[in-house]
């Protein structure tokens, strides 16, 4: 397999593979015809008792530059001694003006005829013919290829499969031609009917579960997409929709399936699909690493990306599939390195998202490198190298939806975040002080709330104007953060007043700890903006509140209670409420405890 090959596989993988055949050239790896054994022929394939064979080994070819050569002429006596036996060699030519011819021998020393199939497993060429001689001895041939409808087909079946009947005491020559303006591939397999039965099930059966995975991705992610309208899954929808079409023209069920009759989007789909998939590759990575703020001239470079990749889309119906490929698999492996340097850069910087795009990728790279370990003899032929690379892209896709999950996350705590003091915002505490609360009270723990507010605020703006005010609620905000852990929560209720849930916290342990804040935002704004606060506190113990509300509206009553008795203090709710009952109300009183109106009534300010 050479680097042209790289635009037949894996979309994000690409890169890898570009590296892993540099390596596999530069130390006598790579593929292809080698004249070690010139004019030495090919063994003969004895056929009784055959199950499966690869058939590399009982091969013989000849390269006919320009594909000039008729089935008579490579017959005749000047060609005919031209064939070459493979050997051990892979036959795997990259992208070549060439046609290649296949001689093989089949030998059967029995008394009885006996059926066999010969595969030829990769589905992408343009044309493969077969001559086989009948029973009178005429030789007979069968012209398919993706170039001709299906139907040309002698099985129909996405690989190309030419049953022959081998007769008996004696040996039985067979000729292919191939003939692609992709990449030359010859994968030519010898089976036995049964063993062909088999072999279909299983491969069919593991085609349906990998494609079964995408179409259950891209329902849950088209569910998604409609539920909370991130763009973020319509880009993943257009990624994983492409490229399982793309994987599906690759294995050549879309031709067997989707258009057998149409043998232009047999050959052009792979380069409009692939254009597509890159498309929504950028589209996706762009959007779910945040590139435009995290890593902008990296992003910048992928929009021009993007445009390049419009532009191969729209030119691809008027040219050549020659003519794109090669440009379309350098395209590739540039997008797929700038992908990874995006990726590399958002992950360093912070983004949760780029975590899991990264894993993804692993994922593939992963099954990429079984496969071409597989194909280049260092790991075994079996089901699981062979489909490695298949089994990668379904990880990473599945892995990119986790991704997509990160990132909403994300979205959505930003939306809990209040962008001046970078706390917690009241949509969060309205949310975390429920979940609290009833946790609390299942458990018989305590719970406790604190609410404080900055004294004479609205008279610090007036003086310093409202920058400086901005700077000051920061700063108090700072001092939240760092004077409390979690679980403790501080968030910003609104305007200058500021609320900290306090789990597993009695009221004693309430009253000490904010004394404490108080304290300490007193001393820290004491040589800039001269803060004070004042602090009310009420706790959950023994069901003494009915829900949330109303442990917010003790707690925001005794901050009332603190800014009547002076400001700068501390205040819990069981003491001015156990004052009000003794002293009953005051000029500056309500004559009810905030607990005993409607709930209609006790809206928190």
């Amino acid at each position: 397999m050479k680097f042209a090959q790289i635009s037949r596989t894996l979309i994000p993988a690409q890169l890898c593979r570009v590296l892993l055949l540099l390596c596999a050239f530069a130390t006598g790896l790579m593929p292809g015809l080698v004249h070690a054994e010139t004019g030495a022929a090919a063994p003969a394939l004895l056929v009784q008792d055959l199950t499966r064979v690869k058939l590399t080994p009982y091969l013989e070819l000849l390269e006919d530059p320009g594909g000039t050569l008729s089935f008579e002429d490579i017959r005749g006596p000047d060609n005919a001694q031209r064939f070459e036996s493979l050997g051990q060699q892979s036959p795997n030519f990259g992208f070549t003006d060439s046609a290649w011819w296949v001689r093989l021998r089949l030998d059967n020393p029995g008394d009885k005829a006996v059926s066999t199939i010969i595969r030829q497993d990769y589905p992408l060429i343009d044309r493969l013919d077969f001559w086989s001689t009948d029973a009178e001895g005429r030789w007979q041939q069968v012209a398919t290829g993706d170039r001709l409808p299906f139907d040309t087909r002698p099985i129909n079946n996405r690989a190309f499969l030419f049953p022959v009947e081998v007769p008996p005491l004696g040996e039985s020559t067979y000729y292919l031609r191939f003939e692609t303006q992709g990449a030359m591939n010859i994968g030519l397999f010898a089976h036995g009917s049964n063993d062909l039965v088999d072999l279909i099930s299983t491969e069919y059966l593991a085609l349906g579960v990998y494609y079964g995975g995408f179409i259950v991705l891209l329902i849950y992610n088209l569910i998604m997409f409609v539920t909370v309208r991130e763009r973020a899954f319509a880009h993943y929808l257009l990624y994983v929709l492409s490229y399982g079409l793309y994987m599906s023209v690759h294995n050549g069920l879309s031709f067997q399936y989707l258009w057998p009759g149409n043998t232009w989007l047999a050959n052009q789909s792979l380069l409009l699909l692939l254009a597509l998939s890159l498309l929504g590759c950028i589209r996706f990575t762009r959007t779910i690493l945040s590139s435009a703020s995290l890593a902008p001239t990296s992003d910048r470079i992928a929009a021009l990306m993007e445009l390049c990749m419009v532009a191969a889309f729209l030119v691809t119906p008027f040219l050549s599939y020659r003519s794109l490929i090669v440009p379309m698999s350098v395209a590739t492996a540039v997008i797929c390195l700038h992908m990874l340097l995006m990726g590399s850069i958002t992950l360093w910087r912070g983004s949760r998202p780029a975590r899991y795009y990264m894993v993804a990728f692993t994922a593939l790279l992963g099954g990429v490198l079984a496969y071409m370990l597989k194909t280049f003899g260092l790991l075994p032929h079996n089901d699981i190298t062979q489909n490695a690379f298949q089994i990668g892209s379904l990880l990473e896709m599945v892995l990119l939806s986790l991704a997509v999950g990160s990132r909403i996350n994300e979205l959505r705590q930003r939306g809990y975040i209040d962008a001046l003091t970078q706390l917690h915002n009241r949509r969060y505490f309205n949310d975390q002080v429920a979940s609290e609360f009833y946790r609390a009270r299942r458990r018989k723990l305590p719970l406790s709330l604190v609410v404080l507010d900055i004294d004479n605020f609205k008279t610090f703006n007036d003086r310093y104007g409202h920058a400086q005010g901005d700077l000051a609620l920061k700063a108090v905000a700072r001092t939240l953060a760092t004077s409390l852990r979690k679980p403790n929560c501080p968030c910003r209720y609104g305007g200058e007043e500021f609320v900290v849930i306090l789990p597993n916290t009695t009221e004693a342990q309430v009253a000490v700890l904010a004394e404490r804040i108080r304290r300490e935002i007193e001393q820290s704004t004491a040589a800039s903006f001269k803060l004070t606060v004042s602090v009310g506190h009420a706790t959950l113990d023994d069901s003494n509140f009915g829900n949330p509300l109303d442990l917010f509206v003790a707690a925001d009553f005794a901050l009332y209670a603190a800014k009547e008795g002076g400001r700068n203090r501390v205040v819990d709710y069981r003491s001015c409420e156990s004052k009000r009952k003794e002293d009953g109300p005051g000029p500056s009183q309500d004559a009810q405890s905030p607990l005993d109106r409607p709930a209609l009534e006790r809206q928190p300010r």
